[in-house]
């Protein structure tokens, strides 16, 4: 997932865009961003198959060069564009949220997280593995170079003597400086709970009874109402151990994040280009010759 924030005499505006492996996941993430409120969504790629769905060995390139230009009008660094021209071009789904207001810029950014959004960084990495270079003037296909000559339309004039260019027009050419922001993984933390057995002992004391016959000699007078029948008895009682568990909640381990923010100074140059007119016609309707610079 990448972030921009682009600057210019008419003010900032921030851009996410995330890449999606199946169309499924891509129109998930635009209707959440709706149901959010977030309106100013494209998606790119509508066609495509789904991503791996695309036999690399047998495509051309120049399907990525028609992507190349597709997401054009984005503010994308050309390094930006091709990757996602190459997963575009893979079978992906290109989803661009352009003018987040700054409230809902979390929530977009959640939001394209939770869909399945994918970790461009590591994508990279493993179509390098692949035989793939990244960006370069020599990216697209033939060879052809990325710059705006290559990619834009128009046919070479020819001077004319004394003239700046065919149609006596200098351009005056200002450069625009577009911060973006590159969202990076940090590393994970996990917990993970499973229930493990150990053995316990615990000592008990017991309670047990026994019933002891016993037959002593004694000499006593008896009475005629000693010969009737008699029954005596008595029981033997015993304790065994009876054992319970019960399950208590001892300890709770939970995750949040701290969010910090911090403000980082990008340092830059911009060129512009200056005009200085000269005025070597001499005198006019009584002016004198002059020089006129701005």
């Amino acid at each position: 997932m990448t972030d921009y924030q682009s600057y210019s005499s008419a003010g900032s505006s921030r851009t996410l865009s995330a890449m999606f492996d199946n169309r499924a996941e891509a129109d998930r993430a635009v209707a959440a961003l709706a149901a959010a409120g977030i309106a100013d969504v494209v998606l790119t790629g509508n066609d495509n198959p789904g991503y791996g769905a695309v036999d690399r060995t047998a495509a051309g390139r120049d399907d990525n060069r028609g992507f190349f230009e597709s997401i054009g009008d984005f503010f994308f660094p050309d390094e930006d564009r091709y990757s996602y021209a190459e997963g575009l071009g893979r079978g992906g789904y290109l989803v661009t949220v352009r003018n987040i207001p700054a409230e809902q810029y979390d929530t977009a950014l959640d939001i394209l997280d939770d869909e399945g959004a994918v970790d461009m960084e590591a994508r990279e990495q493993e179509w390098r593995s692949e035989g793939w270079t990244g960006y370069g003037r020599d990216s697209l296909a033939g060879g052809e170079s990325t710059d705006r000559t290559a990619l834009g339309a128009g046919t070479e004039r020819t001077a004319l003597e004394g003239d700046t260019n065919a149609d006596g027009v200098i351009d005056v050419v200002e450069e625009r400086v577009m911060v973006a922001k590159r969202e990076t993984e940090g590393g994970r933390v996990r917990v993970r709970s499973y229930v493990t057995e150990t053995p316990v002992e615990q000592d008990v004391e017991l309670r047990s009874e026994r019933v002891n016959v016993e037959r002593r000699a004694v000499d006593r007078p008896a009475d005629a109402a000693a010969f009737t029948d008699q029954t005596i008895e008595a029981r033997e009682y015993s304790e065994t151990p009876v054992v319970h568990k019960e399950a208590r909640v001892v300890e709770e381990i939970a995750l949040n994040k701290n969010v910090e923010t911090h403000v980082e100074t990008v340092r830059d140059t911009v060129r512009k280009t200056e005009v200085e007119i000269e005025d070597e016609r001499g005198t006019v309707a009584g002016r004198t010759d002059d020089t006129t610079r701005r």
